[in-house]
């Protein structure tokens, strides 16, 4: 494992083969990688990106990641959204955005990679605050996401401000607390969604600073006891960055655990 686990956000990936819009904003936009080698169109899989939900983090930190998944063969796209902190980011922007790319990528994946992507519904990978979208897309539009991968994600919106995750990132994202705007927290927060029909793999590390696995742990069993098809794979020892490293330990499993989602489609 790198000895800076943060090397990732700034390690230098291959460029994206192209880029297209979902809309007119210009974070309305997500980078496709071709999967690599030949062989029939298959399940787009979308990145959403972390950083609490804040403008300073943007979808080129998942580039060694998106890179490393198009080596194995998977048609990627690495979702941008508008954030808080820029003009039109937070409540509800981040997250009709997330919505809107999701459902129009494959359609545009299969346009822009011919002969390479279906129409299918994609696997969604997100992690952290990406996480959190991923787990809501999966919940609010389920016709448009088939399986959830969610690194680390901040699965439950009200713990994470009483937690004050990210000196006050739900926050930002949400205008304030669950008691200032309760029907935001019930709209957006994956806790209060439950149960999410779309089969769910949740995977966490044991040393996470950033997102404390517990959050995970409560999570899943919440959304199992309502039905969701959904576990937890607890990696231990692993940080929160080593979830979307290509050389970190924990890449194996997280790739794994791909394999387990795209093979059931």
């Amino acid at each position: 494992m790198p000895a800076d686990p943060r090397a990732v956000l700034t390690r230098p990936a291959p460029e994206p083969d192209l880029t297209v819009a979902y809309g007119d904003h210009p974070d309305q936009i997500a980078d496709l990688r071709r999967p690599a080698g030949v062989g029939p169109a298959q399940p787009l899989v979308v990145v959403v990106h972390g950083g609490f939900w804040r403008s300073e983090y943007d979808r080129r930190h998942t580039g060694p990641l998106a890179a490393a998944l198009a080596a194995e063969g998977y048609p990627v796209a690495q979702l941008e959204y508008r954030r808080t902190g820029e003009p039109g980011g937070g409540w509800p922007g981040t997250l009709t955005d997330a919505l809107a790319g999701i459902a129009a990528l494959p359609e545009l994946a299969t346009e822009a990679l011919p002969g390479r992507v279906s129409r299918a519904a994609p696997i969604v990978i997100g992690h952290s605050a990406g996480g959190h979208l991923a787990l809501y897309a999966a919940a609010t539009a389920p016709s448009t996401v088939s399986g959830v991968l969610a690194l680390a994600p901040v699965a439950d919106l009200a713990a994470a401000y009483r937690l004050d995750l990210d000196s006050g990132a739900v926050a930002a994202l949400l205008g304030g607390g669950p008691l200032d705007f309760p029907d935001r927290y019930a709209a957006a927060d994956p806790r209060s969604l439950v149960p999410i029909r779309t089969r769910t793999v949740v995977v966490h590390g044991s040393a996470d600073l950033q997102v404390p696995v517990a959050m995970s742990r409560d999570f899943v069993a919440a959304a199992r006891a309502t039905g969701s098809d959904i576990s937890l794979v607890e990696l231990p020892g692993c940080e929160h960055f080593g979830l979307i490293d290509p050389e970190s330990s924990a890449w194996p499993p997280v790739l794994a655990v791909l394999r387990s989602l795209h093979d059931d489609h």
